[in-house]
């Protein structure tokens, strides 16, 4: 699960004095929103089968975010509820299978796209890093933001806040969010410090952009919806009509539609949930699902395996009012994969938080497979011990079981291993490098049978790494008292991002040399503030430049007439001689020849 963190050495510190009420989706800590803390689904999770489980692990390495992944040592996740949940039916299954019991692949599914893969620009038409981002803040969206920020000023303002105010228009928005980019590039503890003037240490560009009270008002008044319209849904809080994501809605929708128009993805599809830390609030923060993360707000976010390109994604509000009953894990996948706009035959890739049986045969319904490491808590799967792997089986052993359409696997890593899958058969002769101990007690480097559906989701889950490295290394992220503002700057990292793959996929087609990352936030950022990346060479001083004594209009006396002493010839070499060049500054006479510069001498 990616986290975008907010603390203060990561990211620069721009608070404001109060919240005014304005905290959005309230938490009520009811046992489902405990369960989701855990990253437990009560719809799916049942506790009366064991009194812990095993969360898988595949890769061995024990920094590895999106592997089937557990520590060396073993150790399992407990889960301890205090409710009891009716189980659904047992498993039919009388007996794990070995790797040497065959087992049929399944059919791939016809992969159908609703368009053909990747970007959707013409290739033929130039696209600057400006360009592409405004493909996800038009000049629309931007007008629209700026104008709903100056309601939300002016209500301030009549509030008796204490600042001055001007109207925010296009451009100026543009050199903001520009100003905001740069500091994710130039990173410094506190948002004063890039005015800070005199020292070895000032930062000299953002105060040519704007100034920093300009700055903190804009960051302060920042709005995505109607002040006006905010009053009315507010009216509506503890009903069913209330919106806890009005205040998103406009640039959420914006961004989202961007997403799904300009590319459209290959076939290995991947959810994952993402963490944006936030301190001190009593809203929609919740804690990243059974992972080490801070409270935060929770995104579960769909994406392209292969480049880590975001194609659609759901703000968590805190609530656990689900209209079909079969949980939050369950709906947050089926309301991302939208096959009308996809098309069919696609491949999903998830984490335990969301694998189910269920959701597995329904998404088969739609021609879309699935793999995903599961919990052996959640209902529907396999609860036989017969023949089952025991902590005594040696690394490589697995068992498996195929209850069509899914196969439930089990592997012996470094712990226990469980996934299953509607796209793989059991295994295929895979094998992995792993340290293993020989007969005679001995460590030693050896290869052991691995899983199929194993060896598929270490390949493709690891599209989630790529875009949790690319929101990360260069986060906007700064600390704000206002929910919704923490958010808007997360959806400037979505289009930053976004733009950047683009730029990488329309290189590919060109067979042209891509930026990197930090070279097209950089390009990114200059255009924002309207200037270039490259600084002109600095001027030297105007006024000291060599020009004729005497003004002669007839060029061939100009050599001779006029003609002075050399103030450099007679103080440093005690010589007498004479020139027709002056420094008009100085207005000291200075020879200027080949053999002789006394102009630069003396201005040394």
């Amino acid at each position: 699960m990616a986290t975008m963190a907010s603390d203060d050495e990561a990211a620069p510190e721009l608070l404001e004095s109060e919240d005014e009420g304005e905290s959005g989706a309230e938490s009520f800590l009811t046992e489902d929103e405990l369960a989701y803390d855990e990253g437990l689904d009560p719809a799916e999770d049942y506790d009366d089968q064991q009194d812990g489980h095993t969360e898988p692990c595949t890769s061995g390495e024990e920094d590895a975010n999106h592997s089937a992944y557990c520590e060396e040592d073993g150790s399992s996740l407990s889960v301890t509820r205090g409710h009891k949940r009716k189980r659904s039916p047992h498993s039919t299954a009388k007996s794990w299978k070995t790797e040497n019991d065959p087992d049929i692949c399944p059919p791939p599914n016809r992969f159908v796209p609703a368009r053909p893969p990747g970007h959707q620009l013409n290739s033929n038409n130039k696209h600057m890093p400006l360009d592409l981002f405004k493909l996800f803040l038009s000049n629309e969206a931007i007008s629209t933001l700026c104008e709903n920020t100056n309601k939300q000023a002016a209500k301030n303002i009549g509030k008796g806040k204490k600042y001055s105010w001007t109207d925010l228009d296009v451009p100026e928005f543009l050199n903001y969010v520009g100003l905001t980019f740069f500091f994710s590039l130039v990173k410094l503890d506190n948002i004063c410090d890039y005015w800070k003037k005199n020292t070895i240490f000032s930062v000299l560009f953002p105060a040519d952009v704007m100034s920093q009270d300009r700055y903190r008002v804009i960051s302060w008044n920042i709005h995505m919806s109607d002040p006006e319209e905010d009053v009315e849904n507010d009216r509506q809080k503890g009903t069913p009509q209330y919106d806890h994501l009005f205040r998103l809605n406009p640039l959420m929708d914006t961004i989202k539609h961007a997403c799904n128009t300009f590319y459209h993805p290959r076939q290995k599809l991947l959810i994952d949930e993402r963490t944006i830390v936030r301190k001190n609030h009593a809203g929609m923060i919740q804690k990243g699902a059974a992972k080490p993360n801070k409270l935060g707000f929770k995104l579960f976010v769909l994406s392209d395996s292969s480049n880590g390109y975001i194609l659609d994604f759901a703000v968590y509000t805190g609530k656990s009012r689900f209209e079909s009953g079969t949980g939050l894990a369950y709906d947050s996948v089926m309301t991302l994969i939208k096959s009308a706009h996809l098309g069919s035959g696609y491949n999903l890739f998830l984490d335990s938080f969301y694998t189910s049986p269920k959701l597995f045969k329904d998404l088969l319904s739609l021609n879309v497979g699935a793999c995903g490491t599961y919990r052996d808590n959640r209902r529907g799967c396999p609860t036989t011990h017969s023949n089952a792997l025991t902590k005594k089986d040696p690394k490589g052993t697995l068992r498996w079981i195929r209850e069509p359409p899914v196969v439930y696997v089990k592997w012996k890593d470094f712990c226990e291993v469980s996934i299953c899958s509607t796209v793989h058969q059991a295994f295929s002769g895979h094998t992995v490098e792993r340290r293993v101990k020989s007969e005679d007690g001995k460590s030693t480097v050896g290869f052991i049978p691995c899983p199929t559906p194993v060896m598929e989701y270490n390949k493709y889950m690891g599209g989630a790494d790529m875009l949790e490295q690319l929101t990360q290394s260069y986060s906007v992220h700064h600390k704000t008292s206002r929910w919704y503002r923490l958010l808007f700057l997360h959806f400037l990292e979505i289009a930053a991002t976004n733009s950047f793959l683009l730029h990488k996929e329309l290189c590919r087609e060109k067979h042209e040399e891509p930026m990197t990352h930090r070279a097209f936030l950089e390009e990114l950022t200059a255009q924002l503030c309207g200037v270039t990346v490259a600084v002109p060479p600095t001027k030297g001083p105007s006024g000291h430049l060599p020009v004729p004594i005497s003004n002669q209009p007839d060029a061939s006396k100009r050599a001779s007439y006029g003609r002075r002493t050399c103030v450099q010839c007679r103080l440093i070499k005690k010589e007498y001689q004479s020139t027709p060049w002056k420094c008009r500054e100085c207005d000291v006479a200075l020879c200027l020849i080949a053999d002789r510069n006394c102009f630069e001498a003396w201005h040394e």
